[in-house]
Parts: structure tokens; C-alpha cells; sequence
């Protein structure tokens, strides 16, 4: 451990001020946190709360329902991160559907998706596009080549999510944020600054190493111990810049446009969403296959919403490490390989 990491790890582990309430809205941070053993080191005043930045959690249930019909109604093959596979749906998950013959496939990009359309030309291949700015670059970069190649079997079920209106949602949930610093190095700063200055949300953008979130903790519980001002400070200099990735940006507004979308826990929320452009509208499943409007319904017992918005922690759930285990998963924050469930239950 050197110089930097002892006096990060020592202002936090002697801080004995008024309780706090930071949120890992990166659900790679609460697993990182968990499993570089940094939560042993918090006082019991700093309770750090997980927050909705797990993109397969968010995922609402109607659109894995949606998913399904695609697979089973309208036979067409489903491409998808794998995690996703596994996320319950209404019904059933897509790993349900695969049993009762759906042809449902993990792939590791959209251009999976792509070149398996191109190389089956009978073949109607949907890829499930779900994650927030780092991830929809490369769902956009996939419309484009399936568009200028003039693919008429490939198209897209869009769920892509972005951050800024979900941080407004979530004001008054903490006292500071842990910004997701590879959202961060796309997006830029600009957003996370509005939200101090016009909001007053404080936040630190935090890396990924054990240095890294050390000292966005410290300089996190630092300020909020010293200062009554709202804050922001970027703890990720060498990744994230304040003007972002702009060809990144360009090219997710170039394909896509803001829309109203439906987050697990947190609802429907106005301009969180993108979906194509209307040049884009032939790779756009839901109006290439006449999709119905389908509206999921989400297990009862299930507290997924609730601990995405940090209302409670996963062992709060009286489902949890019991009906609820990663082999039989009740909700997808238990499935995701960045869901706080699933952290909660292999670390704690």
C-alpha cells in the first residue's frame, strides 16, 4: 500500500463525525468495493448505499417480456449479453424461452449480432441493446454498418438508458454520489457539475482500482465532513476528461434521439432513454414486427426496486440468500454480474 492509499485509507477509517449516506450508483463499484475488502474499513456512521447503476437490473420486466414474444411469436433469433439471458421476465426468463425451443444466443457485441445476420441471410436476428452511455456506442456502430451494408434481417430491441435524468431522480437518496467513471469518460463532467451547482447534488467521480476508490471515499467523506457546500471532484483524471469521448457522443446522436423510459424501481422517467432515429426506423424491432404494447409484471416478493433506489440494503429482503440465490434468481439485481443482490450474497 503506498503513501496516498494509508492516508486515503486513514481518513476513513478515522472519521467519527454525523452519519452519511454515500451511493455507489455503479454497480462495478459495489462489487469492487465488496471485493477489495474496503467496506471492513468504514466507521458504522458511513453506510454506502447501492444505487441503479447496474444496466441488466434497470431493464424493466416488459421488456424482457418483449423479448420473448419476439423469440416466440415472431421467431426470430435473440442475440444478448449473457447475464440478461437469466433475468426474469412476467412469465419466464429468455433462458425459459430457449427451453420451449426459442433460439436465443449470447454474444459478446452488437457486431455479433451483425455478422451473424450477414452470414444467415434466412436467419431474423434481434439484438437486445440494453445499457447506458458506455454501451450504446456500439449498438449504434451496429445500425450503421447493418444499414449501409443494407441487412434487412437484423434489427435492434432498444432499451438504452442514460444517466443524467435518473441522478434527478434519485436527489435526496444520499449525500453524495460515486459517480461511474467509464459513464463519466463518455458523458464528460458537465452533467454531474449542473447537478451541484443548480441542484445542489454533491458527487466524486471514482475509478476502479483499490487507490482509486480510496481516495474518492476519502475526498468523498472528507468534504461532506468539512464543508456544508454542495460539491463535485473528478478522482479519474487519467480516464475522464470534462468534454468526454465527442466522436463517442456524435455517433449516439447521430443514430439515436432522447425518449421516455422505464426503469426497474424508479418508474418512468421523462428523456432517460434513446431509441433510433427515424432514419434508422427499418432496424427498429418493435416497428419492424408490429410489437403490441406489453407491460411486465414484476414478481411480488421481489425488492429489486427498492434496492436500486437505496431504500434498502439486498439482506433486507426476505427472499434473499433464501428463495432468491443465484442459481434461482427471484430479481435481476441477483442475476447481473454488477447487481447489488448478487454482490451482497457472494461477499457478505
Amino acid at each position: 500500500m503506498n503513501d496516498s492509499m494509508k492516508a486515503a485509507r486513514d481518513i476513513i477509517t478515522s472519521y467519527d463525525g454525523k452519519p452519511l449516506r454515500i451511493m455507489e450508483v455503479c454497480g462495478t463499484h459495489t462489487h469492487e468495493i465488496f471485493r477489495l475488502g474496503i467496506r471492513k474499513l468504514l466507521p458504522p456512521q458511513i453506510n454506502l448505499i447501492s444505487g441503479p447503476g447496474c444496466p441488466v437490473c434497470v431493464t424493466a420486466v416488459g421488456f424482457i417480456d418483449e423479448a420473448i414474444w419476439l423469440a416466440l411469436e415472431k421467431h426470430c433469433t435473440i442475440c444478448t449479453f449473457g447475464d440478461l439471458i437469466r433475468v426474469p421476465g412476467t412469465e419466464m426468463s429468455l433462458a425459459g424461452a430457449r427451453a420451449k425451443g426459442a433460439d436465443v444466443r449470447p454474444v459478446y457485441s452488437p457486431m455479433d449480432a451483425v455478422d451473424l445476420a450477414r452470414e444467415n441471410p434466412e436467419m431474423q436476428v434481434v439484438f437486445l441493446a440494453v445499457g447506458f452511455e458506455t454501451t450504446t456506442p456500439s449498438a449504434c456502430l451496429a445500425a450503421e454498418a447493418a444499414q449501409k451494408e443494407g441487412l434487412r434481417n437484423f434489427s435492434l430491441l432498444t432499451a438504452n438508458k442514460t444517466m443524467p435524468n435518473a441522478y434527478k431522480a434519485l436527489i435526496g437518496s444520499a449525500d453524495a454520489f460515486l459517480y461511474p467513471g467509464h459513464v463519466n469518460a463518455i458523458t464528460g463532467n458537465g452533467v454531474c457539475k449542473a447537478l451541484c451547482t443548480e441542484h445542489g447534488v454533491s458527487g466524486v467521480v471514482a475509478g476502479f482500482t483499490a487507490s482509486e476508490l480510496l481516495t474518492a471515499l476519502a475526498v468523498t467523506i472528507k468534504l461532506l465532513s468539512t464543508t456544508d457546500e454542495p460539491f463535485f471532484r473528478n478522482c479519474y483524471p487519467r480516464v475522464v476528461r470534462d468534454e468526454g469521448n465527442p466522436a463517442a457522443i456524435a455517433l449516439m446522436n447521430r443514430v439515436m434521439e432522447p425518449c421516455d423510459n422505464e426503469w426497474r424501481g424508479l418508474g418512468m422517467i421523462p428523456q432517460s432513454g434513446m431509441k433510433l432515429r427515424a432514419e434508422y426506423a427499418d432496424y427498429d424491432a418493435r416497428l419492424k414486427y408490429a410489437m403490441p404494447v406489453i407491460t411486465g409484471k414484476p414478481n411480488p416478493a421481489c425488492r429489486c426496486g427498492d434496492v436500486l433506489q437505496g431504500k434498502i440494503r439486498p439482506c433486507d429482503c426476505k427472499v434473499f440468500g433464501k428463495v432468491c440465490t443465484p442459481l434461482h434468481p427471484v430479481g435481476a439485481c441477483m442475476v447481473s454480474d454488477e447487481g447489488a443482490c448478487a454482490a451482497y450474497y457472494q461477499y457478505s
